[in-house]
């Protein structure tokens, strides 16, 4: 039996109007993707007050003729930005991608965990405790709504955001409580220049301390440059340094059937990181 679902991040596969964009998703192999409407569609317009029950029912028949399903929603914004204005902005587009994705039968809507200033960039403040109390609070309000509608949110820590390790993640869930909110695990997201060697152990780590949480997997693979930096964009999965075997060994068997997402491919390089993660994972 083959357990592996594998998509794509719509906005990786050719600019194409989002008839043909889904087609050619399911044409390359892929039976689920993650849809940031704002960096996938551009033929029509997807502002908040555009993403109508509708709209969804539209495109829901495209992804189902195609046999393809929106296994995340992407909506990857600042959950913890200082100006008032814009949070207040913000909180009113998760709002919206929540209640579209029960429209659009997608169970999960996604996000990234913020930064304390508006331009959304590293700074060591990320990882103090006010950050963190900060995005919870935020949080809290999003998650509220979403167990409302019936829909999850995936959080998805990175080293440079406010949840920026598995032990905050675990405060995060443990804080907010809630069934509805899930983790999309991105492995190579949690790596810096001083930890990247040990990325082995931080799988396992996200699987004992995360494991009923894990809802997505985000796949890609990286290089170190010379400077100690982690490069991921367009490296073709089984080139860089990341163990995916290991990976996808746990992957195979403890969560069987999960999403699991091509992340940062290019089109030219996205048929040989596929053959690649389902070789990987026919031998694991």
């Amino acid at each position: 039996m083959d357990t592996l679902r594998l998509g794509v991040r719509g906005h990786d596969m050719p600019k194409a109007p989002f008839d043909e964009l889904v087609k050619s998703i399911s044409d390359a192999g892929f039976c689920c993707t993650q849809l940031a409407l704002a960096k996938a569609i551009r033929d029509f317009d997807i502002s908040s007050g555009a993403m109508t029950s509708g709209m969804a029912d539209y495109m829901k028949k495209v992804f189902e003729q195609n046999k393809v399903s929106v296994s995340v929603l992407g909506c990857y914004k600042n959950l913890a930005n200082p100006d008032k204005a814009q949070l207040d902005k913000i909180m009113d587009s998760y709002m919206h991608h929540i209640r579209f994705a029960k429209f659009l039968e997608c169970g999960m809507v996604g996000t990234e965990t913020g930064a304390v200033n508006t331009e959304y960039k590293f700074t060591p403040e990320n990882h103090t405790d006010a950050a963190l109390a900060i995005f919870i609070e935020n949080l809290k309000h999003i998650v509220d709504y979403a167990e409302k509608m019936g829909v999850c949110i995936g959080i998805e820590p990175v080293y440079k955001h406010i949840m920026c390790n598995v032990e905050r993640t675990r405060k995060v869930l443990d804080a907010v409580n809630s069934p509805n909110l899930r983790v999309i695990l991105d492995p190579i997201n949690l790596l810096n220049a001083e930890n990247e060697k040990q990325h082995e152990k931080i799988v396992e780590e996200a699987f004992e301390v995360l494991g009923n949480e894990i809802d997505a997997i985000h796949i890609k693979d990286y290089i170190v440059k010379e400077d100690g930096s982690i490069v991921y964009e367009k490296v073709t999965v089984g080139e860089g340094n990341f163990n995916i075997p290991h990976f996808l060994g746990i992957l195979k068997a403890k969560k069987p059937f999960i999403n699991v997402l091509l992340e940062a491919s290019t089109p030219e390089n996205v048929k040989a990181s596929c053959d690649y993660i389902r070789k990987c994972y026919e031998n694991a």
